[in-house]
């Protein structure tokens, strides 16, 4: 897979099993702060240094869902792309994301249904060689009829 794609659609009709996209960036303490605002999720594990030493991640870690935020985009800006609606997500923790990690987002087509112009997708993010979550999206696709 390359990291680079331009947004846009890829139709229903254009789409192939084993097809993906993906995106990397890296989570910063801005990101983490303004997704606390947005979310109204103020945990200190993600906010506070001196209170996040004392957990079981010994440090501050980004908001899970924050990380599930790229596989969003990834499907709203490449695959399927604009117009795609979610109808739903599956999402498995598996380890922490760090201010500073650089994550990988991949999405996978596994299943299509044209008839339904339903799209299941594989959805999985990464640090370096550490799976930090992954799952399963249902998506609507964009069609051209």
């Amino acid at each position: 897979m390359t990291d680079t794609f331009e947004p846009g659609t890829i139709y229903l009709e254009d789409l192939e099993i084993g097809m993906e996209r993906g995106l990397r960036k890296v989570i910063t303490d801005r990101d983490i702060e303004m997704f606390a605002e947005v979310s109204t999720d103020h945990n200190p594990v993600h906010l506070n240094d001196d209170y996040a030493k004392g957990t079981m991640f010994k440090g501050r870690i980004a908001h899970g869902m924050l990380t599930a935020g790229l596989i969003s985009a990834v499907i709203g800006e490449q695959i399927p792309g604009h117009g795609t609606i979610y109808m739903g997500q599956t999402l498995k923790f598996m380890a922490p994301v760090r201010p500073g990690d650089e994550v990988l987002a991949v999405v996978r087509v596994s299943e299509i249904d044209e008839k339904r112009r339903r799209v299941t997708l594989e959805t999985v993010c990464s640090v370096g060689d550490t799976v930090v979550l992954k799952g399963e999206a249902q998506v609507l696709a964009p069609s051209r009829n």
